[in-house]
């Protein structure tokens, strides 16, 4: 039984179920660790099911608090929401310790670093698996750090892995001093020990951030693990026939980070800047809206893999999953980024020339966003857009980095008899 322990929003999810679906293409039993609230989610995919009693959608947490931790624009802000957070992070900490125990291999989100300690206690072969490059190199800035700040590269990545470490580091010691009675020697962040024993996997395009060549060879890098969507979706008459009337329309969408609280003052801004543009809109994750112009549609939750295929443009957060999803389709990308890597996928995605300048949540306007749209939907960008989906769509990442995986438990198993 391999078991993977993961945290966040579905987002978050959405990449580790992927790959625990070509794990058990390959033989294998997997199971996720995971609140209650993401229990259909993991077994509509035929993936198991290993019930946390709390997350951060089923505790009785402030749900301010929450989303100041998904909207915090900068490492200060985020460490200090987490701290508030202690109680939880101890309580999920000892239940994936516990999720741990009888499994072969534990492959864990670098948010979830007890992975790595429960592995090193419990004798149990573990592997980093990580949804954007996390691991030291002299290439390129963390993802928290990358198009935004000039901070030297080293101090940017001691901020990406110091903020993680810090997420969790409480419900680690908790954890240990629990079942060890003190720290072991060395205790400190895992993330960059990687050797034969502790590999590490990463969720990326090749072609979006190359492979770093100062990585350990340890570090593999295959591609995105996409979870393959119903292609076959079957939109609603209504959608149907708001596609048929006219030029495809753009997608619009800010996922888990969106504060209901702004809705009405970003849903003006957008109104005005598809009016400047002339333009037609599909509005996701925006809940029951009245009086729309019959230029756009709001709809629920839709499988990305089918509704990309069907817009000229993707206007979103940043989310890595939906940045991925919208390279994978071969469409531009306006990015308006609130936290965190966020802003690293807005910038990238304007470097590669696949999308438009950024636009930070604070400096929204109709006018920019306008702009913004009209300077996205340029030939060249289409374009490259284009190319760059045809180059991703030819990757494999969660089946190759599955196949790299069971290999070298394989044979560190083979090592040990």
């Amino acid at each position: 039984m391999i078991t993977i322990l993961c945290s966040g929003s579905r987002g978050d999810f959405q990449p580790y179920i992927a790959l625990a679906v070509e794990l058990q293409k390959l033989g294998k039993q997997v199971r996720i660790a995971a609140g209650e609230s993401f229990e259909g989610f993991i077994k509509e995919n035929g993936v198991g099911f290993y019930r946390l009693t709390v997350d951060y959608k089923t505790a009785n947490i402030d749900p301010d608090l929450v989303q100041a931790a998904q909207s915090s624009d900068n490492v200060v802000k985020m460490l200090f929401t987490f701290n508030k957070m202690k109680d939880l992070v101890i309580n999920l900490s000892q239940e994936m310790f516990e999720a741990c125990k009888g499994s072969e291999l534990i492959l864990y989100h670098p948010g979830c670093s007890i992975g790595y300690f429960a592995g090193e206690t419990l004798k149990i072969p573990s592997a980093l698996c990580s949804p954007f490059p996390i691991h030291k190199t002299k290439e390129v800035a963390s993802v928290i750090a990358y198009g935004k700040t000039k901070m030297p590269i080293s101090l940017s990545y001691k901020l990406l892995q110091g903020m993680l470490w810090m997420a969790g580091k409480t419900g680690v010691e908790a954890v240990l001093k629990k079942e060890l009675g003190k720290l072991p020697e060395h205790f400190g962040n895992p993330f960059e020990k990687i050797d034969k024993a502790h590999p590490a996997y990463t969720s990326c395009s090749n072609y979006v951030f190359p492979r770093a060549k100062d990585w350990a060879k340890e570090c593999t890098q295959f591609g995105y693990w996409f979870l393959q969507e119903d292609k076959a979706y079957t939109p609603s008459g209504e959608l149907s026939d708001f596609l048929e009337k006219g030029k495809k329309p753009l997608y619009i969408g800010f996922g888990s980070v969106f504060n209901p609280k702004e809705k009405e003052s970003i849903l003006k801004i957008i109104l005005e800047a598809l009016e400047l543009t002339q333009q037609r809109a599909i509005l996701s994750g925006f809940g029951t809206l009245k009086d729309l112009p019959e230029t756009c549609i709001s709809v629920d939750s839709i499988p990305h893999t089918w509704l990309f295929d069907q817009v000229s443009l993707v206007i979103h957060h940043g989310g890595a999953g939906t940045t991925a999803a919208g390279f994978r389709a071969g469409v531009p990308s306006v990015i308006i980024p609130f936290s965190n890597d966020q802003f690293a996928w807005a910038h990238r995605a304007y470097d590669l020339g696949v999308g438009a300048h950024p636009i930070y949540r604070k400096r929204l306007t109709s006018k920019r966003l306008a702009t913004e749209i009209t300077f996205a939907l340029q030939d060249k960008i289409i374009h490259n857009a284009q190319g760059l989906g045809e180059k991703i769509r030819q990757e494999n990442g969660a089946y190759d980095s599955a196949l790299d995986i069971i290999k070298r438990l394989e044979s560190q198993t083979s090592n040990l008899d």
